[in-house]
Protein backbone atom coordinates (compact mmCIF):
# COMPACT_ATOMS: atom_id res chain seq x y z
CA UNK A 1 0.00 0.00 0.00
CA UNK A 2 1.05 3.41 -1.12
CA UNK A 3 1.05 6.48 1.32
CA UNK A 4 2.27 10.01 1.35
CA UNK A 5 3.40 11.21 4.52
CA UNK A 6 3.97 15.33 5.44
CA UNK A 7 6.34 16.00 7.78
CA UNK A 8 7.30 19.15 10.20
CA UNK A 9 9.79 18.90 12.43
CA UNK A 10 10.14 21.47 15.05
CA UNK A 11 13.17 21.34 17.37
CA UNK A 12 12.73 23.27 20.77
CA UNK A 13 16.25 24.63 20.46
CA UNK A 14 18.16 27.54 19.55
CA UNK A 15 20.56 26.00 17.05
CA UNK A 16 17.04 24.24 15.58
CA UNK A 17 18.28 25.00 11.97
CA UNK A 18 20.80 22.35 11.99
CA UNK A 19 19.07 19.46 13.53
CA UNK A 20 16.36 20.23 10.81
CA UNK A 21 18.99 19.92 8.14
CA UNK A 22 20.68 17.07 9.77
CA UNK A 23 17.30 15.10 9.77
CA UNK A 24 16.11 16.30 5.90
CA UNK A 25 19.59 15.32 4.51
CA UNK A 26 18.92 11.63 6.03
CA UNK A 27 15.64 11.07 4.36
CA UNK A 28 17.26 12.33 1.48
CA UNK A 29 19.43 9.63 1.62
CA UNK A 30 16.88 7.07 1.84
CA UNK A 31 15.41 5.03 -1.27
CA UNK A 32 12.23 6.85 -0.47
CA UNK A 33 10.95 9.92 -2.99
CA UNK A 34 11.12 12.88 -0.65
CA UNK A 35 9.82 16.74 -1.51
CA UNK A 36 10.28 19.63 0.81
CA UNK A 37 8.93 23.33 0.89
CA UNK A 38 9.77 25.86 3.21
CA UNK A 39 6.96 23.99 5.74
CA UNK A 40 7.35 20.49 5.71
CA UNK A 41 9.20 17.44 3.95
CA UNK A 42 7.11 14.83 2.33
CA UNK A 43 7.74 11.23 1.55
CA UNK A 44 6.42 8.49 -0.40
CA UNK A 45 6.40 5.05 -0.82
CA UNK A 46 5.03 1.27 0.78
CA UNK A 47 3.76 2.20 4.25
CA UNK A 48 5.48 -0.66 5.72
CA UNK A 49 9.11 0.24 4.57
CA UNK A 50 8.69 3.96 4.90
CA UNK A 51 7.23 3.45 8.29
CA UNK A 52 10.24 1.12 9.67
CA UNK A 53 12.78 3.76 8.12
CA UNK A 54 10.96 6.58 10.09
CA UNK A 55 10.44 4.85 13.16
CA UNK A 56 14.51 4.82 13.35
CA UNK A 57 14.82 7.96 12.27
CA UNK A 58 11.89 9.42 14.45
CA UNK A 59 14.03 8.07 17.45
CA UNK A 60 17.43 8.95 16.11
CA UNK A 61 15.80 12.18 16.49
CA UNK A 62 14.24 12.70 19.35
CA UNK A 63 17.69 10.94 21.11
CA UNK A 64 19.62 13.63 20.00
CA UNK A 65 17.55 16.28 20.97
CA UNK A 66 16.34 17.69 24.57
CA UNK A 67 12.92 19.43 23.65
CA UNK A 68 11.22 18.08 19.67
CA UNK A 69 7.60 18.21 17.68
CA UNK A 70 7.51 16.14 15.42
CA UNK A 71 4.26 16.36 13.27
CA UNK A 72 3.02 13.84 10.88
CA UNK A 73 0.35 13.58 8.26
CA UNK A 74 -0.02 10.25 6.39
CA UNK A 75 -2.29 9.79 3.40
CA UNK A 76 -2.89 6.61 1.77
CA UNK A 77 -1.94 6.85 -1.60
CA UNK A 78 0.91 7.95 -3.45
CA UNK A 79 0.57 12.10 -4.03
CA UNK A 80 3.89 12.51 -4.84
CA UNK A 81 2.92 13.72 -8.65
CA UNK A 82 0.41 15.91 -7.80
CA UNK A 83 0.22 18.96 -9.50
CA UNK A 84 -2.53 21.98 -8.46
CA UNK A 85 -5.39 22.64 -11.29
CA UNK A 86 -6.21 26.18 -10.92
Amino acid sequence: MKVSIEITLLPLDQDFESHIITFIKRLRASKFTVLENPMSTQIYGEYSEVMFFLTKEIERTFEAQENVILNLKLVKSDRSHYEPHF
